[in-house]
């Protein structure tokens, strides 16, 4: 359902009476620059382009005040990229003051911001963690030369732990991204990765099996066959290790990729997870508000003089029905593999009955094994995390 941009440009205004998943509590901020656009990477983000960086930090400014209208309290704030820390301290400074003012954080709120290794620096973390930013996403990938190589990271494996010494003495909470199932990685590759990231001590960790995003360079190579894929039980096995491992290690898986110590899960990332809605704002930023579901145009030009014109940045946008968001619902519910996907919490926030709405996928799905109910919850099985795709597929 296209609308037009004056029906698009302004928020709804939410009441302190609207439900949590209606009224909206998160913001992401989209900061696209990047020293290197990396092979396997599908996000809008831009190499030799920082020369744009003030001209799309006073658009990122006006998009802010033309779509938020007024300072909007929010519980949770996720800066990602791109790579936010491509920034200059100054710039960052400036980033987080607008951040700060539009945006303002509730007492006990998350902020994050995404850094890479080697862009990050004492004089940057001063400044984000002056401004009141408390989370760091570090973007590792790999300890391994030559897997690093692969993905077309430009950070050395050393990096990552100058980073975390940076990041540990300024931010109470940091988390590290990897990759598994990188070309030509093998098990023990992917063993020495979580033990050289153990060794730092997150206490939160994202870990995702590669993805061939169409378009990307990495695509492309594997299409001409200049790569191949890592085979499906090396990868099967690579994520039944990471399982153990960080089990053993006391980070608990609580979402298909995610891990960490309790209390220290990613307070952003959940509310993706139960479908709730949120602000978006930037290249390319995604935007869920009272069941519109809209993307701002991931063009550099277009947005820089769509904003100055005074018009809006959004580009695909869709309206859910209500059965439409209820599947959507229950399909990211059950990534969550603690919570799972609640009947009363379901039934609560779409109005429907996951029974009536769903009940023979999931009857099926726990006779193959791949889901539980204890008659409260579903929940994917240890076996359902491995063919996860399978069965969210069916449910939405």
């Amino acid at each position: 359902m296209n609308l037009s941009s004056c029906d698009l440009n302004a928020v709804p205004t939410a009441t302190a009476l609207d439900p949590p998943w209606l009224r909206p509590r998160s913001a992401y901020v989209h900061i696209p620059f990047c020293a290197h656009k990396c092979g396997y990477c599908d996000f809008a983000s831009l190499a030799g382009a920082d020369h744009l960086s003030e001209r799309y930090l006073d658009a990122l400014e006006r998009e802010m005040r033309m779509t938020l209208v007024e300072p909007r309290p929010v519980d949770t704030i996720f800066i990602g990229g791109g790579t936010p820390t491509r920034l200059d301290a100054p710039a960052l400074g400036r980033l987080a003051a607008m951040v700060r003012h539009w945006l303002p954080l509730n007492p006990g709120g998350e902020w994050t911001i995404e850094a890479n290794p080697g862009t990050l620096d004492a004089e940057k973390a001063d400044v984000m963690a002056e401004a009141g930013v408390n989370r760091v996403s570090l973007g590792a990938q790999s300890f391994q030369p030559r897997l690093l190589a692969a993905l077309e990271r430009n950070h050395a494996p050393e990096e990552v732990g100058k980073a975390v010494e940076i990041v540990r003495s300024r931010f109470p909470r940091w988390s590290l991204d990897l990759i598994f199932g990188v070309p030509g990685s093998t098990l023990d590759d992917w063993r020495a990765d979580l033990e050289a990231t153990l060794d730092l001590a997150p206490s939160h960790l994202s870990c995702y099996g590669l993805v061939y995003e169409k378009g990307t360079n990495l695509w492309k190579q594997r299409e001409k066959g200049d790569v191949q894929e890592v085979c499906e039980e090396t990868e099967r096995q690579m994520y039944e290790h990471v399982m153990d491992r960080l089990e053993a290690s006391g980070l608990m898986l609580y979402e298909i990729s995610n891990y960490a110590r309790p209390g220290h899960e990613s307070r952003h990332n959940l509310v993706y997870w139960a479908n709730d809605a949120y602000y978006g704002l930037g290249l390319g930023a995604a935007q869920y508000l009272d069941g519109l579901r809209t993307v701002n145009t991931r063009e550099m030009s277009a947005y820089l003089k769509r904003i100055e014109a005074g018009g809006s940045a959004i580009g695909p946008n869709e309206r859910l029905e209500p059965e439409e968001r209820a599947h959507e619902t229950a399909m990211l519910m059950l990534r969550r593999t603690v919570v799972g996907l609640d009947r009363d919490d379901f039934r609560t926030r779409t109005g429907f009955d996951l029974d009536v709405l769903i009940g023979p996928v999931i009857t099926r799905f726990v006779g193959d094994g791949l889901l539980e109910d204890d008659g409260r919850r579903i929940r994917l099985t240890r076996e359902g995390r491995f063919l996860a795709d399978r069965v969210l597929c069916e449910v939405v």
